[in-house]
């Protein structure tokens, strides 16, 4: 069975984590990673630094930008993904363009080879490229698929049968790292994305505090945090293993 399925058939909220591959440097990387599995994260999604990252905010746009100076490819980042372990499930969080250059089945089977069990690309919607996911399906990956606050219920269903994993739910409009809203409309949103779904749901987009994820943790099935991490390696560079580790505890714990 595939990790994601396995933690998810377990009856408890996840902690998803997020970094981008190669901030501050490849050699630097692999702690990072560490630090948050460490800290009990559940999932870690490990980002492809891309030179146009347009879901992303200025904290994981930087982070990208620094992981390219540092001399980060794809390959370098799956090779970062294969160099973690502990129990997690790992997934490939990134852009078409790289993975279309560097080929689908060739990615697949690299993803495969280094403990990969999910890719979430953002910018490629489920009617394009169906050669992209059945690659991933050959290889027992699953493909992660978004769904946004402006995504119709019939789109949602039809969705549906082309997800796995789970499902991640975009908070909000816009990039990643604005401010949370964890109003009752957000909450109802969920539960309707799960039931029209029928997909485990995880939240991301504006999760900073432990606060942000003991309130979504509630509803949702898991809880992404990424930007606020990000800022953690921004401010500490290598030196954040601690400051890492702690901040995912403190998640962990409010999850718990």
């Amino acid at each position: 069975m595939n990790r994601l399925d396995e933690l998810f058939a377990q009856e408890r909220t996840l902690l998803v984590t997020y970094l981008c591959a190669g901030d501050p440097t490849p050699e630097a990387s692999p702690a990072l990673f560490q630090a948050c599995i460490d800290g009990g994260a559940d999932v870690l999604e490990i980002g492809v630094p891309f030179s146009d990252p347009g879901a992303d905010g200025p904290a994981i746009q930087q982070a990208s930008e620094r992981a390219l100076a540092a001399g980060t490819t794809l390959d370098r980042a799956l090779d970062i993904a294969g160099s973690v372990d502990g129990g997690v499930a790992k997934v490939l969080f990134g852009y078409l363009n790289p993975f279309l250059a560097y080929g689908y089945e060739r990615l697949a089977a690299k993803c495969a080879e280094v403990g990969i069990h999910g890719v979430l690309c953002v910018d490629c919607p489920v009617e394009e490229e169906p050669e992209f996911r059945d690659a991933l399906a050959l290889h027992g990956i699953h493909p992660i698929l978004l769904i946004a606050p402006t995504t119709p219920d019939d789109r949602i269903v039809g969705l549906a049968p082309s997800a796995g994993g789970f499902v991640y739910y975009v908070s909000m409009t816009g990039v990643t790292g604005a401010a949370l809203d964890a109003n009752e409309a957000l909450v109802e949103r969920i539960r309707r994305v799960r039931d029209l779904s029928g997909q485990p749901v995880a939240v991301g987009f504006g999760v900073r505090t432990p606060d942000d994820a003991r309130t979504l943790g509630a509803v949702a099935d898991g809880v992404v945090v990424g930007s606020a991490l990000v800022r953690v390696v921004a401010e500490h560079g290598a030196d954040a293993v601690v400051p890492l580790r702690r901040d995912v505890a403190a998640l962990k714990a409010a999850l718990a």
